[in-house]
C-alpha cells in the first residue's frame, strides 16, 4: 500500500515516513503542494497524509483537486490548524483527521479508521 506524506516540516515527514514504513507501507514524501501534485499524477497513491498550512499552498487546494479524480486516495489531514467547521466538513467528506502534535498510537488509530479496520 502506497502512502504520500505532504508536509513542509521535515521532522513530521521523517516521523511519518519511519512509522508508516515500520507498519509495512511504501512511503513517498513531498514538502509542498507542487511536488505532491506531481507525485499524485505519476503514482497510484492509496493514502494521502496532508498538512493544511504550507508556505507554497494550502492543503485544502490539493484536496479539492482530488475530488475530480475517479481513483482518489483516502485522505488524512494532519494539522494543528483544524477548526470545528473544517473538522465537520472533512468528516462529512470522508476525510480523516490527525491533529498535531500527535502520538504514535493516535497515528495507528487513525490509520485503522481510514482502512476500515
Amino acid at each position: 500500500m502506497k502512502v504520500l506524506v505532504v508536509d513542509d516540516e521535515q521532522l513530521v515527514r521523517w516521523f511519518l515516513d519511519r512509522a508508516l514504513r515500520k507498519s509495512g507501507y511504501e512511503v513517498i514524501t513531498a514538502s509542498n503542494i507542487t511536488e505532491a501534485s506531481s507525485k499524485l499524477e505519476s503514482k497510484d497513491i492509496d493514502i494521502l497524509f496532508i498538512d493544511l498550512r504550507m508556505p507554497e499552498g494550502n492543503g485544502t487546494e490539493l484536496i479539492k483537486r482530488l475530488s475530480n479524480k475517479t481513483q482518489k486516495p483516502k485522505i488524512v489531514v494532519c494539522s494543528a490548524f483544524i477548526t470545528t467547521e473544517l473538522e465537520e466538513e472533512f468528516r462529512n467528506s470522508g476525510i480523516f483527521i490527525l491533529k498535531k502534535p500527535f502520538k504514535l498510537d493516535e497515528l495507528n488509530t487513525t490509520l485503522k479508521k481510514c482502512l476500515g479496520k
